[in-house]
């Protein structure tokens, strides 16, 4: 099976909701990797079979992307928690709810799209310099 094929495969596996589904459940985010890592074994086994050098470099930038990501909103969900703090305006209780799952909404779709088109598009170069490798070897 191709790289692309298999990250395809795992992405579709990967879903974002479902995932979110099972934090709001209480699953731990190792039991929740775990499970992933155990449902598609075989495939991971393969994917980490045909990667080489220059994919595990990329793969070290999406992560240090991610990590950065994780920064991000941590650092936007503490500015707004000074902010509140800081204004000691006393809001009704739903409006507070109401705002904060729109604009959290909105921060976690966009984040969600970005980072996925980023990777899915990462991935796909590296399969097709990884093919026109080939082809001219």
């Amino acid at each position: 099976m191709s790289i692309s094929k298999i990250l395809n495969s795992l992405e579709k596996s990967w879903e974002r909701d479902d995932i979110l589904l099972s934090l709001k459940k209480g699953l731990g985010k190792d039991e929740i990797v775990n499970e992933f890592l155990v449902k598609n074994k075989s495939q991971i086994k393969e994917l980490n079979s045909l990667l080489r050098p220059e994919d595990i470099d990329l793969l070290n930038q999406v992560e240090q992307l991610s990590t950065c990501e994780s920064k991000l909103i941590n650092e936007i969900k503490n500015l707004n928690y000074l902010k509140n703090n800081e204004n000691h305006h006393i809001l009704n209780q739903k409006n507070i709810v109401t705002s904060n799952r729109f604009s959290f909404n909105k921060l976690s779709s966009f984040m969600i799209n970005w980072s996925n088109k980023f990777v899915v598009i990462a991935l796909l170069i590296i399969s097709a310099i990884a093919l026109s490798k080939q082809a001219w070897a």
